[in-house]
């Protein structure tokens, strides 16, 4: 099993997502400022990935503060915080797992120190709690997936595997349960313009379980499901608004549309952390938007001519009647009935 955030030797440990596939590398991180670095460039990306490491993030900046005044202690870790919750604007699970770290932080009581480690211990929890709540989601994904007496083919977007949570995954979590009970075929990647995730990170993934994989470009999608190739699209999201709507990684709207035109069942798989109920509809979402290098240059080919305008969004929103069902540890509920799963 992959985990792409492990806290090691008083550091944290980073699987460099921005050398895959051709490189398999760890970053080795001591500070917050370095951190926070890290979720911005993406070297850790994935909704719940950004949280744990997040996480993790605020207790390295509390490691650095040299005080024992509880206020002045206080003061500048909500600076850690600011620091951190400017990196990445739409993953709500970054602003959730800071909310969780300065909550315990204001709540503890006892010397620096002892907030000190109790910041360790609650990081350290957030992440195995992630790849726990993956590991239902899988399953309770498992049970949604359409029942029929053949083996499915599940199509993905972009990667909400085990690189994008502490491990396991949220969609290929779903792919993972399937395949390891004997109902999946094979797994249709979408490549994933503009930084190229599926083709990178959930081809790459599949190829270490063994799981089959076929790569197509993202504008291919319609045509495979139009010749039956697809029986259900399984894909992550960054943030989920109370009425059901979801951000995900931008492609993934014009996917569940085509999806819906071809009856085919649209499934978005996501802890229950992701779901914002400060947010009524997803038009409340912020939407990140991204150097508009990722576009016209791959590598060190430049791919348009000079002068061209550029618009870069990293997600766009999928509305709820879209969705076929939403996939949490709690079950897979109907976009409508969503808030009961985050109460239950």
């Amino acid at each position: 099993m992959l985990y792409p955030v492990v806290w090691k030797n008083n550091s944290v440990l980073l699987i460099d997502q921005t050398r895959l596939p051709n490189e398999y590398a760890v970053v080795e991180i001591h500070r917050s400022e370095d951190m926070a670095e890290a979720i911005r460039t993406m070297i850790v990306r994935g909704a719940p990935a950004i949280g744990v490491a997040a996480a993790y993030g605020i207790y390295l900046g509390a490691r650095e503060i040299e005080t024992s005044d509880r206020q002045e202690f206080l003061h500048r870790l909500e600076k850690v915080a600011q620091l951190l919750r400017s990196t990445r604007t739409t993953a709500v699970n970054l602003f959730w797992a800071i909310g969780r770290m300065m909550q315990t932080a204001y709540r503890s009581l006892g010397t620096i120190a002892e907030i000190k480690q109790i910041l360790l211990e609650t990081a350290q929890t957030i992440n195995a709690e992630d790849i726990q709540t993956c590991q239902q989601i899988g399953d309770h994904g498992l049970e949604a997936l359409p029942k029929t007496p053949e083996k499915l083919t599940i199509l993905t977007h972009c990667n909400a595997g085990a690189l994008a949570t502490a491990g396991y995954g949220t969609a290929l979590g779903v792919v993972r349960s399937a395949w390891r009970e004997g109902r999946l075929t094979r797994v249709f990647a979408d490549e994933t313009r503009p930084r190229l995730q599926g083709a990178k990170l959930t081809a790459w993934e599949c190829v270490q379980e063994g799981i089959p994989v076929r790569v197509i470009t993202d504008n291919m999608a319609a045509h495979c499901m139009k010749q039956g190739f697809i029986d259900a699209v399984v894909v992550g999201a960054d943030r989920i608004a109370a009425n059901g709507d979801a951000a995900n990684k931008i492609g993934t709207y014009g996917l569940a549309i085509v999806a819906k035109a071809h009856n085919i069942p649209f499934f978005v798989a996501a802890p229950i952390s992701t779901i914002d109920v400060a947010l009524a509809e997803g038009s409340q979402i912020p939407i990140e938007e991204r150097h508009p290098v990722e576009i016209y240059q791959v590598g060190n080919t430049i791919l348009t001519p000079s002068g061209v305008e550029f618009y870069n969004p990293a997600f766009d929103v999928t509305p709820a009647d879209l969705i076929t069902a939403i996939i949490t540890e709690n079950g897979a509920f109907a976009p409508g009935e969503l808030i009961k799963s985050k109460l239950k």
